[in-house]
């Protein structure tokens, strides 16, 4: 990092514009080793695991477009096509906001026209829901959205991308969130939903398709960007790691001197972590992608459809495996009060290298466990233990025993030989 900073100071010197928010270069065997886990993602085409993040982020890089895309394209065209429009009666399988926000952005990045019929009806249907999230937030601001801010900012912003606009009081109830810092994630500052707004404020900007709220939207874009900044962690990440492409993202379109070397240091530790395996999840992989070519969600607005890019060279280094996986023991405990005895407590045999799911599936196998889940485009969520399913504002927390919370889910988490995983209800 301390000669990518002495380059900065000499373009300075020299009366060269640097960048106010940029990385280090990473190498292309890293760059190679993003994109191919992507595409290696891009191959599963179930309705499931369709996810609309991981096209956007390959056409977000130097990766050229090819058949498999045009094919993921067209699978997810056909899949949120039929759920709002061939079975608008099936509200149970119905893509969330944030789901339709993301399709949108991938249709923008395939360049697909939206001004058809069909485009209509989705394009009515995510403004539908925002009116809907804003009624919940109501008048004073004393409610919340039935999803999250950060579903709201992605919807603003996808419209916004699209040209598309947001009428001014649905705008309005996320500055007033941003100001406030309401943008809050289980009682912590949510990095993630400050950066989807960031990015919603500086698409509004640019655009000038709210000029009437241009003040209020520079302002509230600072006040953002001053808060991301002071989530830097001593690693140099902003929030914790899977939060801090989207940030980078975030800073890049909305920089200051401040957040100059910030930038740096976090772009150092992404680099640090992806050489570590710290990135299996799809969705910072896709928002990690872009910021490695410099671009973000906001080069959206100036796709060049006619652009044939350049073949990424890298291939991923395959590590040959040395030694037969040993077995390790984790603990599984499920709790709901502190003050009461644990629901479940036993320890359980998985092989070395197994995932916070694999244990869950052995417990359940073995009897006195159970546990359920609902798919999301962040892999499987918890939605009930032990037959209970959490309350309004409530949900299933996952911490390393006793009180650390996993960054990563059941899919995701890969416990240690000793290791107590607790599964508590928790409020927020």
């Amino acid at each position: 990092m301390e000669s990518s900073v002495k380059l900065l100071v000499f373009l300075s010197c020299l009366g060269a514009a640097a960048p106010l928010c940029q990385i280090s270069p990473a190498s292309s065997n890293l760059v190679g080793s993003v994109t191919r886990q992507l595409l290696e993602w891009m191959e599963r085409r179930s309705p499931s695991e369709l996810n609309p993040s991981i096209y956007v982020g390959l056409r977000l890089s130097n990766q050229p477009s090819r058949d498999q895309d045009d094919l993921y394209l067209n699978s997810l065209m056909v899949h949120y096509q039929l759920a709002f429009i061939n079975l608008a009666a099936d509200h149970q399988h119905e893509p969330s906001m944030g789901q339709l926000a993301l399709y949108l952005l991938a249709m923008r990045s395939g360049c697909k026209d939206i001004g058809t019929r069909k485009g209509n009806v989705l394009v009515t249907q995510l403004k539908h829901y925002l009116e809907e999230e804003k009624h919940r937030i109501g008048h004073e601001h004393k409610g919340h959205p039935l999803t999250s801010y950060y579903q709201y900012s992605l919807a603003i912003l996808a419209l916004c991308v699209h040209d598309k606009k947001v009428p001014g009081h649905v705008v309005e109830k996320l500055l007033h969130a941003a100001e406030h810092d309401v943008f809050l994630h289980r009682s912590q500052y949510s990095v993630d939903t400050a950066a989807m707004a960031s990015l919603a404020f500086s698409c509004l900007q640019a655009s000038g398709l709210n000029p009437g709220l241009e003040p209020w939207i520079s302002r509230a874009l600072k006040h953002v960007r001053d808060k991301i900044l002071q989530e830097e962690t001593p690693e140099g990440y902003f929030g914790n790691i899977y939060s801090s492409p989207l940030a980078l993202q975030a800073l890049m379109e909305a920089p200051s001197p401040e957040s100059e070397l910030a930038c740096l240091r976090a772009g150092n530790a992404l680099m640090k972590g992806l050489e570590e395996g710290a990135f299996q999840n799809p969705i910072p992989l896709s928002q990690l992608l872009p910021i490695l070519h410099q671009r973000t969600y906001l080069s959206l607005m100036q796709l060049d459809c006619n652009d044939e890019r350049g073949l990424l060279e890298a291939d991923i280094t395959t590590i040959p495996l040395t030694r037969k996986p040993q077995n390790i023991e984790v603990r599984l405990r499920v709790q709901i009060d502190p003050q009461f005895r644990f629901l479940h407590d036993q320890q359980y045999l998985v092989p070395e290298g197994a995932t916070l799911q694999d244990v869950l599936i052995k417990a359940q196998e073995e009897g006195w466990f159970t546990y359920e889940t609902e798919t999301t485009l962040s892999g499987p969520l918890v939605t009930s233990v032990m037959g209970i399913s959490p309350g309004e504002r409530q949900y299933w927390q996952l911490l390393q025993a006793p009180d650390t919370p996993l960054l990563q889910g059941i899919a995701d988490y890969r416990p240690q030989d000793g290791e107590t995983i607790l599964l508590s209800l928790a409020s927020w």
